[in-house]
């Protein structure tokens, strides 16, 4: 025990800020407001961890030095990343996979061009993120780091925000906070470097409280009408994307109602898991069965999903004389992706609600599509391992299929799956079954390959009840593999699935394959490469590797299952080409 008067030992923060000669980060008082010697950068890390923010990722140098310290030192996690790239990933996956808003941490000027995919794939998925941005001070117009981050931002989608001045502060902060909690938006909140160090005003807690937002109810004509089109239709299918992930059990009994069958976007795959009327991912990675079903519906509802040319395959899944109803929290949304008989204003889990008990009230209860024949044919066609293949498996390269459909029985059913971009990406999509819309994340709305890593990575911290499986090409892996050794330093137990085509195949699929199925003699040089060994390489960062060639090279993954799973495996799975995936095909129609 320290005798009376000692004081107690510096922490690791503390030996950090002395390092640097900046004073050690105050505490909050016991009322919860900050010391007045708190400076501006110490007010904004003690805000936002009041406010909840979830986890925050970044490179740290010195324009982000004392705000990242400063949300340590009040509870919010940080995970230090080898690039900032990787940081807006992990983060745009944390905040999906946890419900809570992320932050990330970046220099001026440099750090944030070095996010900007990351930010901008967050913002085009409408993730509820902030982007602490240090800012080079109004004044040093000659800085190297000086540049115009409220227009990058913006010209991203991002939201820009500023902390303006010491006495503006928490309000700044508060609203940035809102924005991305109540908007669902994604924030680059700037923080000037001559702002951040001064001394801060006395803040008040009270000023943090933020009430939460009010869910959007659907008028009564909508909700009428809406249940006027149910109550008629004879095979309704309702289609659930990103905006109803928090509606299934909504969904579900108003599709029980009306005898309709269930289907998602991509990005919402598994909301309907274990539902004998699910179809699964509708669109491009549909299966035969899937795609006929939902074309024979003769009511499709888009609910919380854009009916976009990837969920709609360009509108072939929309049969002449098919009515369509989209319901959305915003009117923009209404019909902006083709034309729309109904769009209904509102929460996905209000308006079915709503829909449902109007239903209710006027006695209706069908059997709409909901048939015996339809549940046999959705149980025995309807997953993409079902359905049966040819094995293209050459001894030397396995086929993905099956790659995937053994991996599929041989890893825990409890996981979480991400996926990045590429011509493989429909497998791990659809051969990897998930438990439920918390089990599947992915990164596509700007189509970047290379996000998969960082996606896996903050999934993984995100619920790490659940063992973190990526699927990912070999081009995308090593544009990104910096971040494999961040999995490793957290010895998280990811599986990574690489697959290794030694190219970048959708683009050998686009230009070197014709409509006929025949080479186009397209000079392909500049998307292939030497195969490289990266399970070797996975190696180097300590991680495990393997080079699967057949199924029975995974008897090392079911090793690694079965033991301490203290680091990450690394999968290096030679494929046979696939001549250009189904979901390519249509994928590129139309481009």
């Amino acid at each position: 025990m320290d005798a009376p008067g000692t004081p107690d030992a510096p922490t690791a923060t503390d030996v950090a800020a002395a390092a640097r000669h900046d004073p050690p980060l105050p505490d909050a008082g016991p009322d919860g407001t900050l010391p007045a010697v708190a400076t501006v950068a110490d007010l904004v890390g003690w805000a936002l961890a009041r406010l909840g923010a979830g986890h925050c990722f970044g490179v740290v140098g010195s324009g982000n030095f004392r705000v990242t310290n400063a949300l340590r030192a009040h509870g919010v996690p940080f995970t230090a990343t080898r690039h900032e790239g990787g940081a807006a990933v992990m983060a745009d996956a944390y905040a999906r996979m946890s419900g809570t808003v992320s932050l990330v941490s970046v220099h001026q000027g440099c750090g944030l061009t070095n996010a900007v995919t990351g930010i901008v794939e967050a913002a085009k998925s409408r993730t509820p993120m902030i982007v602490l941005a240090a800012e080079t001070a109004p004044a040093a117009v000659r800085s190297n780091f000086a540049m115009d981050q409220p227009g990058l931002a913006r010209c991203g989608g991002a939201v820009a925000e500023r902390v303006h001045s010491a006495a503006s502060a928490l309000t700044d902060v508060v609203r940035a906070f809102r924005t991305a909690k109540n908007q669902r938006r994604t924030v680059v909140l700037n923080l000037p470097l001559d702002v951040q160090a001064m001394p801060a005003p006395r803040a008040d807690p009270a000023a943090l409280d933020l009430a939460p937002p009010q869910a959007v109810r659907p008028g009564s004509d909508a909700v009428e009408r809406l249940a006027d089109l149910l109550a008629g239709a004879e095979r309704p299918v309702l289609v659930a994307g990103r905006g109803a992930r928090a509606a299934g059990r909504e969904l579900r009994r108003l599709a029980e109602r009306v005898g309709a069958l269930l289907a998602t976007s991509a990005v919402a795959k598994g909301l309907f898991e274990g539902d004998p009327f699910d179809l699964g991912i509708s669109g491009g990675f549909s299966s035969p069965t899937t795609a006929e079903l939902i074309a024979g519906a003769d009511l499709v509802v888009g609910v919380g999903c854009t009916l976009n040319m990837w969920t709609m395959r360009h509108g072939r899944l929309i049969s002449e004389g098919t009515t369509v109803v989209q319901v959305d929290l915003e009117d923009e949304a209404l019909g902006a992706n083709r034309p729309i008989d109904l769009g209904v204003l509102g929460d996905s889990a209000e308006t079915a609600t709503a829909v449902t008990d109007e239903l209710e009230r006027r006695g209706v209860a069908r059997t709409g599509y909901r048939t015996d024949e339809v549940r046999a044919r959705i149980a025995f066609g309807s997953r993409w391992r079902d359905v049966p293949f040819e094995d293209a498996s050459s001894g030397v390269r396995i086929d993905p299929r099956t790659l995937t459909r053994a991996l599929d029985d041989l890893l825990p059913a409890e996981r979480i799956v991400s996926i990045d971009s590429g011509n493989f990406m429909g497998y791990p999509s659809q051969y990897l079954a998930v438990p439920d819309e918390n089990g599947f994340c992915f990164t596509q709305a700007f189509q970047s390959i290379g996000l998969g890593l960082g996606t896996a990575i903050g999934a993984a911290l995100a619920r790490p009840d659940r063992l973190p499986v990526l699927g990912t090409g070999d081009g995308g892996l090593l544009m990104a593999v910096a971040e494999l050794e961040t999995a490793v330093r957290l010895r998280i137990p990811l599986v990574v699935v690489v697959y290794d085509d030694a190219a970048y195949g959708a683009e050998v699929h686009h230009f070197g394959v014709g409509a006929d199925g025949r080479s186009t003699g397209a000079d392909l040089s500049t998307v292939t490469f030497p195969d490289v060994d990266v399970a070797a390489i996975a190696r180097g960062f300590g991680a495990e590797g393997v080079v699967v060639r057949g199924e029975a090279d995974l008897e090392a993954v079911r090793e690694w299952v079965a033991g301490e799973r203290d680091r990450p495996i690394v999968i290096d799975a030679k494929i046979v080409s696939d001549g250009g995936a189904w979901w390519l095909q249509e994928a590129f129609r139309g481009h």
